[in-house]
Protein backbone atom coordinates (compact mmCIF):
# COMPACT_ATOMS: atom_id res chain seq x y z
CA UNK A 1 0.00 0.00 0.00
CA UNK A 2 1.15 3.82 -0.15
CA UNK A 3 1.15 5.37 3.02
CA UNK A 4 2.20 8.75 3.57
CA UNK A 5 2.61 9.89 7.38
CA UNK A 6 2.56 13.44 8.03
CA UNK A 7 5.10 14.35 10.90
CA UNK A 8 8.71 12.58 11.43
CA UNK A 9 8.72 12.89 15.25
CA UNK A 10 8.89 10.37 17.58
CA UNK A 11 5.64 8.66 16.59
CA UNK A 12 5.95 9.24 13.26
CA UNK A 13 9.31 7.97 12.30
CA UNK A 14 8.88 4.59 14.19
CA UNK A 15 5.33 3.94 12.41
CA UNK A 16 6.82 4.81 9.05
CA UNK A 17 9.65 2.95 9.27
CA UNK A 18 8.05 -0.57 10.57
CA UNK A 19 5.32 -0.33 8.06
CA UNK A 20 8.07 0.10 5.17
CA UNK A 21 9.43 -2.94 6.63
CA UNK A 22 6.07 -4.98 6.40
CA UNK A 23 6.37 -4.16 2.49
CA UNK A 24 4.51 -1.07 2.27
CA UNK A 25 5.79 2.16 0.33
CA UNK A 26 5.84 4.85 3.24
CA UNK A 27 6.96 8.66 2.83
CA UNK A 28 7.24 10.49 5.56
CA UNK A 29 6.46 14.04 5.78
CA UNK A 30 7.83 16.67 7.94
CA UNK A 31 7.94 20.72 7.65
CA UNK A 32 11.08 20.67 8.90
CA UNK A 33 13.76 20.91 6.25
CA UNK A 34 16.94 20.36 8.19
CA UNK A 35 15.05 17.39 10.15
CA UNK A 36 13.79 16.04 6.55
CA UNK A 37 17.49 16.64 5.37
CA UNK A 38 19.40 14.92 8.23
CA UNK A 39 16.56 11.94 7.91
CA UNK A 40 18.08 11.63 4.32
CA UNK A 41 21.43 11.61 5.26
CA UNK A 42 20.13 8.39 8.22
CA UNK A 43 20.67 11.25 11.00
CA UNK A 44 18.13 10.05 13.27
CA UNK A 45 16.84 12.91 15.55
CA UNK A 46 15.68 10.33 18.53
CA UNK A 47 17.37 7.74 20.34
CA UNK A 48 15.47 4.63 20.05
CA UNK A 49 17.26 1.30 19.85
CA UNK A 50 17.56 -0.45 16.53
CA UNK A 51 15.47 2.84 14.98
CA UNK A 52 18.44 3.89 13.39
CA UNK A 53 19.67 0.49 11.33
CA UNK A 54 15.65 -0.13 9.82
CA UNK A 55 15.16 3.41 8.62
CA UNK A 56 18.53 3.03 6.65
CA UNK A 57 17.26 -0.56 5.46
CA UNK A 58 13.96 0.06 4.43
CA UNK A 59 15.37 3.21 2.84
CA UNK A 60 18.14 1.13 0.71
CA UNK A 61 15.03 -0.89 -0.39
CA UNK A 62 12.89 2.11 -1.48
CA UNK A 63 10.11 1.92 0.88
CA UNK A 64 11.04 4.25 2.91
CA UNK A 65 11.63 8.04 1.80
CA UNK A 66 11.32 11.35 3.38
CA UNK A 67 10.60 14.76 2.04
CA UNK A 68 8.74 18.54 2.71
CA UNK A 69 6.35 17.96 -0.40
CA UNK A 70 3.26 17.30 0.87
CA UNK A 71 1.01 17.69 -2.60
CA UNK A 72 2.10 14.59 -4.34
CA UNK A 73 2.66 11.87 -1.52
CA UNK A 74 -0.77 12.65 -0.20
CA UNK A 75 -2.30 12.63 -3.72
CA UNK A 76 -0.72 9.48 -4.34
CA UNK A 77 -1.48 7.62 -1.09
CA UNK A 78 -3.93 5.40 0.13
CA UNK A 79 -3.66 6.17 3.86
CA UNK A 80 -2.79 9.00 5.28
CA UNK A 81 -1.49 8.95 8.68
CA UNK A 82 -1.51 12.30 10.95
CA UNK A 83 1.15 11.90 13.63
CA UNK A 84 1.99 15.25 14.97
CA UNK A 85 2.40 16.60 18.62
CA UNK A 86 -0.35 17.62 20.25
CA UNK A 87 1.53 18.95 23.32
CA UNK A 88 -0.48 20.62 26.22
CA UNK A 89 -1.84 23.98 25.43
CA UNK A 90 -0.34 26.84 27.29
CA UNK A 91 -2.53 28.53 30.45
CA UNK A 92 -4.88 25.26 30.56
CA UNK A 93 -3.94 22.06 29.92
CA UNK A 94 -5.69 21.28 26.99
CA UNK A 95 -4.41 19.12 24.54
CA UNK A 96 -2.93 21.74 21.37
CA UNK A 97 -4.76 21.01 18.34
CA UNK A 98 -3.28 22.96 15.69
CA UNK A 99 -1.57 21.23 14.40
CA UNK A 100 -3.47 18.10 13.57
CA UNK A 101 -6.12 20.76 12.21
CA UNK A 102 -3.47 22.06 10.04
CA UNK A 103 -2.62 18.69 8.74
CA UNK A 104 -6.10 17.85 7.82
CA UNK A 105 -6.39 21.18 6.03
CA UNK A 106 -3.40 20.21 3.69
CA UNK A 107 -4.82 16.93 3.56
CA UNK A 108 -8.31 17.77 2.33
CA UNK A 109 -6.37 19.82 -0.90
CA UNK A 110 -4.03 17.35 -1.65
CA UNK A 111 -5.89 14.21 -1.23
CA UNK A 112 -7.09 12.15 -4.73
CA UNK A 113 -9.68 9.43 -4.96
CA UNK A 114 -10.40 7.61 -2.40
CA UNK A 115 -8.23 8.06 0.83
CA UNK A 116 -8.28 7.13 4.49
CA UNK A 117 -7.01 9.62 7.23
CA UNK A 118 -5.87 8.87 10.57
CA UNK A 119 -4.94 9.97 13.23
CA UNK A 120 -2.29 8.56 15.19
CA UNK A 121 -1.24 11.61 17.45
CA UNK A 122 -2.80 11.10 20.89
CA UNK A 123 -5.91 13.45 20.84
CA UNK A 124 -8.93 13.83 23.21
CA UNK A 125 -12.58 12.51 22.25
CA UNK A 126 -13.93 14.24 19.47
CA UNK A 127 -10.78 15.20 17.53
CA UNK A 128 -11.62 12.55 14.53
CA UNK A 129 -15.27 14.66 14.36
CA UNK A 130 -13.59 17.82 13.92
CA UNK A 131 -10.99 16.56 11.58
CA UNK A 132 -13.65 15.31 9.17
CA UNK A 133 -15.40 18.67 9.96
CA UNK A 134 -12.40 20.16 8.85
CA UNK A 135 -11.67 18.59 5.41
CA UNK A 136 -15.24 18.94 4.62
CA UNK A 137 -15.24 22.48 4.94
CA UNK A 138 -11.66 22.88 3.42
CA UNK A 139 -12.81 20.48 0.22
CA UNK A 140 -16.71 19.66 0.06
CA UNK A 141 -15.66 17.17 -2.98
CA UNK A 142 -12.65 15.25 -0.49
CA UNK A 143 -13.75 11.59 -0.43
CA UNK A 144 -12.35 10.41 2.95
CA UNK A 145 -12.71 8.39 5.55
CA UNK A 146 -11.88 9.28 8.91
CA UNK A 147 -10.26 7.02 11.04
CA UNK A 148 -8.93 6.58 14.82
CA UNK A 149 -5.65 4.56 15.74
CA UNK A 150 -4.19 5.58 18.61
CA UNK A 151 -0.32 4.41 19.21
CA UNK A 152 0.80 2.18 22.32
CA UNK A 153 4.53 2.66 21.52
CA UNK A 154 6.50 2.19 24.63
CA UNK A 155 10.19 4.28 24.53
CA UNK A 156 12.74 2.24 24.07
CA UNK A 157 10.76 -0.77 22.90
CA UNK A 158 8.81 0.96 20.02
CA UNK A 159 9.71 -1.78 17.14
CA UNK A 160 9.18 -4.44 19.11
CA UNK A 161 6.08 -2.70 20.56
CA UNK A 162 4.45 -1.55 16.65
CA UNK A 163 5.54 -5.52 15.67
CA UNK A 164 4.52 -7.90 18.54
CA UNK A 165 1.47 -5.39 19.80
CA UNK A 166 -0.69 -6.11 22.79
CA UNK A 167 -3.26 -4.98 20.42
CA UNK A 168 -4.55 -2.65 17.84
CA UNK A 169 -7.23 -0.37 18.33
CA UNK A 170 -8.90 1.38 15.26
CA UNK A 171 -11.88 3.67 15.36
CA UNK A 172 -14.38 4.98 12.64
CA UNK A 173 -17.62 5.39 11.72
CA UNK A 174 -19.29 2.93 9.54
CA UNK A 175 -17.75 0.21 6.88
CA UNK A 176 -15.52 2.60 4.81
CA UNK A 177 -11.89 2.24 5.32
CA UNK A 178 -11.87 -0.99 7.41
CA UNK A 179 -10.79 -3.10 4.55
CA UNK A 180 -8.05 -0.58 4.22
CA UNK A 181 -7.19 -0.22 7.51
CA UNK A 182 -7.24 -4.51 8.07
CA UNK A 183 -4.65 -4.65 4.58
CA UNK A 184 -2.28 -2.07 6.36
CA UNK A 185 -1.82 -4.36 9.64
CA UNK A 186 -2.29 -7.67 7.71
CA UNK A 187 1.37 -8.34 8.05
CA UNK A 188 0.87 -8.73 11.96
CA UNK A 189 -1.94 -11.32 11.60
CA UNK A 190 0.42 -13.93 11.91
CA UNK A 191 1.53 -12.76 14.53
CA UNK A 192 -2.16 -12.90 15.90
CA UNK A 193 -2.17 -9.40 17.08
CA UNK A 194 -5.98 -8.86 18.01
CA UNK A 195 -7.16 -5.49 16.26
CA UNK A 196 -10.20 -4.05 18.12
CA UNK A 197 -12.39 -2.34 15.60
CA UNK A 198 -14.58 0.43 17.30
CA UNK A 199 -16.36 3.89 17.76
CA UNK A 200 -13.83 6.90 16.87
CA UNK A 201 -14.42 8.11 20.11
CA UNK A 202 -13.97 4.92 22.08
CA UNK A 203 -10.96 4.82 20.61
CA UNK A 204 -9.82 7.87 21.47
CA UNK A 205 -10.11 7.57 24.78
CA UNK A 206 -9.00 3.66 24.60
CA UNK A 207 -5.55 5.62 24.34
CA UNK A 208 -6.09 8.33 27.29
CA UNK A 209 -7.99 5.61 29.95
CA UNK A 210 -4.82 3.33 29.45
CA UNK A 211 -1.94 5.85 29.43
CA UNK A 212 -4.13 7.22 32.92
CA UNK A 213 -4.71 3.97 34.60
CA UNK A 214 -0.85 3.54 33.83
CA UNK A 215 0.51 6.52 35.49
CA UNK A 216 -2.60 5.96 38.58
CA UNK A 217 -0.80 2.46 38.73
CA UNK A 218 2.48 4.20 39.00
CA UNK A 219 1.42 6.80 41.87
CA UNK A 220 -0.23 4.23 43.87
CA UNK A 221 3.02 2.11 44.29
CA UNK A 222 4.77 5.11 44.83
CA UNK A 223 2.43 5.81 47.86
CA UNK A 224 2.47 2.11 48.72
CA UNK A 225 6.38 3.02 48.87
CA UNK A 226 6.08 5.81 51.32
CA UNK A 227 4.01 3.52 53.64
CA UNK A 228 6.66 0.76 53.82
CA UNK A 229 9.26 3.52 55.13
CA UNK A 230 7.24 4.16 57.36
CA UNK A 231 6.24 0.99 58.63
CA UNK A 232 9.05 -1.24 58.38
CA UNK A 233 7.48 -3.38 54.87
CA UNK A 234 9.37 -3.63 51.73
CA UNK A 235 8.03 -2.09 48.72
CA UNK A 236 9.82 -4.69 46.35
CA UNK A 237 7.30 -7.62 48.05
CA UNK A 238 4.47 -5.83 48.55
CA UNK A 239 4.45 -4.82 44.66
CA UNK A 240 5.65 -8.01 43.38
CA UNK A 241 2.83 -10.09 46.05
CA UNK A 242 -0.36 -7.83 44.72
CA UNK A 243 1.46 -8.34 41.10
CA UNK A 244 1.49 -12.12 41.27
CA UNK A 245 -2.39 -11.65 41.27
CA UNK A 246 -3.47 -11.52 37.41
CA UNK A 247 -6.21 -9.16 38.49
CA UNK A 248 -3.66 -6.59 38.97
CA UNK A 249 -0.33 -7.78 37.07
CA UNK A 250 2.84 -6.82 38.10
CA UNK A 251 4.16 -4.08 35.43
CA UNK A 252 4.37 -0.31 36.77
CA UNK A 253 4.39 -1.63 39.81
CA UNK A 254 8.24 -0.32 40.29
CA UNK A 255 8.91 2.48 43.30
CA UNK A 256 10.76 5.73 42.12
CA UNK A 257 10.85 9.21 41.70
CA UNK A 258 7.66 9.66 40.05
CA UNK A 259 6.38 9.28 35.85
CA UNK A 260 7.71 11.71 32.95
CA UNK A 261 7.94 11.23 29.48
CA UNK A 262 6.01 12.65 26.26
CA UNK A 263 2.89 10.73 27.00
CA UNK A 264 1.92 10.13 30.97
CA UNK A 265 2.43 13.85 31.49
CA UNK A 266 0.21 15.56 29.37
CA UNK A 267 -2.10 12.78 28.46
CA UNK A 268 -3.18 12.32 32.17
CA UNK A 269 -3.73 16.39 32.30
CA UNK A 270 -5.49 16.72 28.62
CA UNK A 271 -7.84 13.70 29.91
CA UNK A 272 -8.60 15.76 33.32
CA UNK A 273 -9.30 18.90 31.65
CA UNK A 274 -11.68 17.04 28.87
CA UNK A 275 -13.71 15.59 31.98
CA UNK A 276 -14.08 18.53 33.71
CA UNK A 277 -15.29 20.54 30.27
CA UNK A 278 -17.89 17.38 29.93
CA UNK A 279 -19.14 17.72 33.69
CA UNK A 280 -17.69 14.41 34.80
CA UNK A 281 -14.76 15.32 37.07
CA UNK A 282 -11.84 12.07 37.28
CA UNK A 283 -10.74 13.02 40.69
CA UNK A 284 -8.58 9.51 40.74
CA UNK A 285 -6.22 11.10 37.69
CA UNK A 286 -6.67 14.41 39.10
CA UNK A 287 -4.80 13.40 42.34
CA UNK A 288 -2.61 11.19 40.15
CA UNK A 289 -1.42 14.68 38.70
CA UNK A 290 -1.07 16.42 41.82
CA UNK A 291 1.20 13.30 43.73
CA UNK A 292 3.12 12.84 40.92
CA UNK A 293 4.61 16.21 40.95
CA UNK A 294 5.13 16.87 44.31
CA UNK A 295 6.58 13.34 44.40
CA UNK A 296 9.71 14.58 41.94
CA UNK A 297 10.61 17.46 44.64
CA UNK A 298 10.15 15.33 47.84
CA UNK A 299 12.91 13.23 46.04
CA UNK A 300 14.98 15.58 46.27
CA UNK A 301 13.99 16.47 49.87
CA UNK A 302 14.85 12.81 50.15
CA UNK A 303 18.48 13.64 49.03
CA UNK A 304 18.76 16.07 51.61
CA UNK A 305 17.93 14.20 54.65
CA UNK A 306 19.76 11.73 53.64
CA UNK A 307 22.01 13.89 53.75
CA UNK A 308 22.26 15.17 56.87
CA UNK A 309 19.47 17.65 56.39
CA UNK A 310 21.70 20.56 54.64
CA UNK A 311 23.05 20.30 51.30
CA UNK A 312 24.37 23.83 50.68
CA UNK A 313 27.84 23.52 49.26
CA UNK A 314 27.75 19.68 48.91
CA UNK A 315 28.48 17.87 45.71
CA UNK A 316 25.57 15.76 44.66
CA UNK A 317 26.53 13.50 41.67
CA UNK A 318 23.37 12.75 39.56
CA UNK A 319 23.18 9.26 37.55
CA UNK A 320 20.71 9.44 35.14
CA UNK A 321 18.89 12.13 33.16
CA UNK A 322 15.94 11.07 30.85
CA UNK A 323 12.94 9.77 32.17
CA UNK A 324 13.70 6.41 31.34
CA UNK A 325 16.32 4.46 30.21
CA UNK A 326 16.97 3.33 26.44
CA UNK A 327 15.90 7.19 25.43
CA UNK A 328 17.14 10.69 24.80
CA UNK A 329 13.66 11.98 25.97
CA UNK A 330 14.06 14.33 29.02
CA UNK A 331 10.41 15.63 28.65
CA UNK A 332 8.78 16.02 31.92
CA UNK A 333 12.02 13.77 33.42
CA UNK A 334 12.08 13.63 37.05
CA UNK A 335 15.38 14.54 37.12
CA UNK A 336 14.78 18.22 36.19
CA UNK A 337 12.55 18.73 39.20
CA UNK A 338 14.93 17.15 41.10
CA UNK A 339 18.27 18.97 40.28
CA UNK A 340 15.95 21.93 40.50
CA UNK A 341 15.03 21.80 44.10
CA UNK A 342 18.48 20.46 44.88
CA UNK A 343 20.46 23.42 43.21
CA UNK A 344 18.09 26.02 45.16
CA UNK A 345 18.96 24.36 47.92
CA UNK A 346 22.71 25.04 47.87
CA UNK A 347 24.08 21.76 46.02
CA UNK A 348 26.62 21.73 43.33
CA UNK A 349 25.80 19.43 40.89
CA UNK A 350 27.56 16.70 38.50
CA UNK A 351 25.54 14.67 36.12
CA UNK A 352 26.07 11.64 33.94
CA UNK A 353 23.86 9.97 31.37
CA UNK A 354 24.32 8.04 28.20
CA UNK A 355 22.05 9.46 26.00
CA UNK A 356 20.11 12.31 27.80
CA UNK A 357 22.71 15.19 28.22
CA UNK A 358 22.61 16.87 25.28
CA UNK A 359 18.94 17.56 25.17
CA UNK A 360 19.48 18.72 29.20
CA UNK A 361 21.82 21.05 28.24
CA UNK A 362 19.10 23.08 26.64
CA UNK A 363 17.27 22.71 29.82
CA UNK A 364 19.47 22.57 32.54
CA UNK A 365 22.09 25.37 33.80
CA UNK A 366 24.86 25.50 36.04
CA UNK A 367 25.51 21.53 35.82
CA UNK A 368 28.84 19.65 35.57
CA UNK A 369 28.07 16.87 32.84
CA UNK A 370 30.63 14.23 33.41
CA UNK A 371 32.42 11.95 30.89
CA UNK A 372 31.01 8.45 33.09
CA UNK A 373 29.32 7.68 36.45
CA UNK A 374 33.13 7.78 38.42
CA UNK A 375 33.79 10.87 36.76
CA UNK A 376 30.35 12.37 37.70
CA UNK A 377 31.00 10.68 41.34
CA UNK A 378 34.60 12.54 41.87
CA UNK A 379 34.38 14.40 45.29
CA UNK A 380 30.70 13.87 46.17
CA UNK A 381 29.26 13.67 48.60
CA UNK A 382 26.17 11.79 47.97
CA UNK A 383 25.53 9.68 44.64
CA UNK A 384 22.13 9.58 43.58
CA UNK A 385 20.35 6.98 41.13
CA UNK A 386 17.60 9.03 39.06
CA UNK A 387 17.35 6.58 35.65
CA UNK A 388 18.02 2.59 35.76
CA UNK A 389 20.20 2.39 32.97
CA UNK A 390 21.87 -1.19 32.48
CA UNK A 391 25.44 0.41 33.00
CA UNK A 392 24.33 1.73 35.98
CA UNK A 393 23.40 -1.43 37.70
CA UNK A 394 26.93 -2.93 38.02
CA UNK A 395 28.96 0.02 39.07
CA UNK A 396 32.40 -0.89 40.70
CA UNK A 397 31.49 0.31 44.30
CA UNK A 398 35.18 -0.12 45.62
CA UNK A 399 36.36 2.03 42.86
CA UNK A 400 33.18 4.58 43.23
CA UNK A 401 33.82 5.08 47.35
CA UNK A 402 37.38 5.51 46.67
CA UNK A 403 36.59 8.72 44.17
CA UNK A 404 33.63 10.16 46.37
CA UNK A 405 33.91 12.97 49.70
CA UNK A 406 31.40 10.45 51.19
CA UNK A 407 30.65 7.30 50.44
CA UNK A 408 26.43 8.00 50.83
CA UNK A 409 24.18 6.37 47.73
CA UNK A 410 20.87 7.63 46.98
CA UNK A 411 19.01 4.67 45.02
CA UNK A 412 15.74 6.04 44.01
CA UNK A 413 15.12 3.08 41.65
CA UNK A 414 15.84 0.18 43.70
CA UNK A 415 18.35 -1.20 41.64
CA UNK A 416 21.08 -2.28 44.33
CA UNK A 417 20.49 -4.61 47.34
CA UNK A 418 20.97 -2.79 50.43
CA UNK A 419 23.68 -5.14 51.69
CA UNK A 420 25.99 -5.71 48.72
CA UNK A 421 26.32 -1.63 48.74
CA UNK A 422 26.78 -1.00 52.54
CA UNK A 423 29.54 -3.73 52.23
CA UNK A 424 31.41 -1.77 50.52
CA UNK A 425 31.50 0.96 52.88
CA UNK A 426 28.39 3.07 51.38
CA UNK A 427 25.80 4.21 53.53
CA UNK A 428 22.43 3.37 51.23
CA UNK A 429 19.03 4.81 51.02
CA UNK A 430 16.66 3.58 48.60
CA UNK A 431 12.84 3.86 48.38
CA UNK A 432 9.93 2.32 50.28
CA UNK A 433 12.79 -0.70 51.93
CA UNK A 434 13.21 -1.34 55.04
CA UNK A 435 16.94 -1.02 57.00
CA UNK A 436 17.77 2.00 55.66
CA UNK A 437 19.62 4.13 57.99
CA UNK A 438 18.36 7.24 56.66
CA UNK A 439 14.28 6.11 56.30
CA UNK A 440 12.77 8.78 55.30
CA UNK A 441 8.78 9.79 55.19
CA UNK A 442 7.76 12.09 52.06
CA UNK A 443 5.59 15.36 53.48
CA UNK A 444 3.58 16.00 50.31
CA UNK A 445 1.87 18.43 52.21
CA UNK A 446 4.73 20.50 52.74
CA UNK A 447 4.69 21.19 49.03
Amino acid sequence: MRIAMIGSGYVGLVSGACLADFGHDVTCIDKDARKIEALKQNQIPIYEPGLEALVASNVRAGRLSFTTEFEGPVGDADVVFIAVGTPSRRGDGHADLSYVYAAAREIAMAAKGFTVVVTKSTVPVGTGDEVERVIREANPDADVAVVSNPEFLREGAAIADFKRPDRIVVGLEGERGKDVMSEVYRPLYLNQAPILFTSRRSSELIKYAANAFLAMKITFINEMADLCESVGADVQAVSRGIGLDNRIGSKFLHAGPGYGGSCFPKDTLALVKTAQDQGTPLRLIETTVSINDQRKRAMARKVIQASGGEIRGKKVAILGLTFKPNTDDMREAPSLSIIQALQDAGALVSAFDPEGMEPARQILGDVNYAADAYDAAQDADVLVIVTEWDIFRALDLKRLKATMRTPLMVDLRNIYRRDDVVREGFRYVSVGRPGDDAAFQLDVAAE
